[in-house]
């Protein structure tokens, strides 16, 4: 895509969501921004339904998965190291207790198939 173009959707992009920002204030409803942390507790609770310990939103079942469970946990893994030293305090705690947890979780539920 021709930098240009690319120039052009951005702009339009934050004009957007200012509007919708503005237009939620002005009806006082909230608009919801990402921040890492969802971000990692989304990824997180995607990995906790592969491994069975949520039931799963659409299916309204407990439903293992274990390669989508791993390849979340990789995610996470990646994401630890990409985002290495750029991270708050509290980011990289949460980072690491969710990768410690799911791991956790990840071989619990291994060793009970066994």
């Amino acid at each position: 895509m021709p930098e240009e173009r690319r120039k052009k959707v951005d702009e339009e992009w934050k004009a957007q969501v200012e509007k919708e920002k503005r237009e939620a204030k002005a009806k006082n409803e909230p608009y919801h921004e990402p921040t890492f942390t969802i971000f990692l507790s989304s990824i997180s609770m995607q990995a906790m339904i592969a491994l069975g310990k949520l039931e799963n939103p659409v299916t309204k079942k407990l439903e293992k998965n274990m390669e989508q469970a791993r390849f979340l946990i990789d995610t996470l893994s990646i994401l630890k190291e990409k985002t290495k030293g750029n991270l708050t305090s509290e980011e990289e705690k949460l980072l690491e207790e969710s990768l410690f947890n799911l791991r956790l979780m990840y071989v619990q539920t291994k060793e009970e198939k066994e």
